[in-house]
């Protein structure tokens, strides 16, 4: 019987998995539109949204009959801010940013061990797991915040197979306090 080489091994209180994750990103209007509407409706912000719209909604309804036309109007784009409006406007945005060239182009990024390696086209970047901030795991895709100002999307559909690996070798270098819901 052949031995598998993904044993855990622990030295110098670093976790070695002897696994690698290789994926190759291709992010899309779709991806950046989820990203964004996580970030704009996360927190206090989200909670201030839902109370404004569902307020400009019981407003609306419970109010009608005795609002005038202007204040029946103002109510409706109150209640359609956060609902519609902002949604179409990330989408706008998204759909932009992926026509650059910068997330157009297919991104590879290589797990293992010792780093996450980045690369695009003719350029590539080295990050060791120390180097990097947070991971959130989300509902159709992991966010690898890397600093305050830039992140990694790895839609889940993208890592197919490789996804228990990946959470693996994260649950491995990346400390607790440093992941959500992985």
């Amino acid at each position: 019987m052949a031995n598998e080489t993904n044993e855990v091994n622990v030295t110098g209180g670093s976790v070695r998995t002897g696994k690698t994750v290789d994926v190759t990103l291709r992010i899309t209007a779709k991806d950046l539109w989820m990203f964004s509407m996580y970030h704009a409706n996360a927190g206090f912000m989200g909670m201030f949204n839902l109370i404004f719209s569902l307020a400009a909604l019981y407003l609306l309804i419970f109010r009608w009959s005795t609002t005038t036309v202007p204040y029946r109007c103002l109510l409706v784009v109150c209640a359609l801010i956060f609902t519609v409006w902002q949604p179409f406007l990330l989408w706008n945005k998204a759909r932009k940013q992926a026509k650059r060239p910068a997330v157009k182009n297919p991104m590879r990024l290589i797990f293992d061990d010792e780093k996450l390696t980045v690369s695009q086209e003719e350029n590539s970047a080295d990050f060791t797991w120390e180097q990097m901030g947070r991971l959130d795991a989300k509902s159709s895709m992991y966010i690898l915040y890397m600093d305050r100002v830039h992140a990694y999307l790895i839609p889940k559909e993208t890592l197919g197979e490789q996804e228990e690996t990946f959470r693996e070798l994260v649950t491995a270098h990346l400390p607790k306090e440093r992941r959500r819901k992985i």
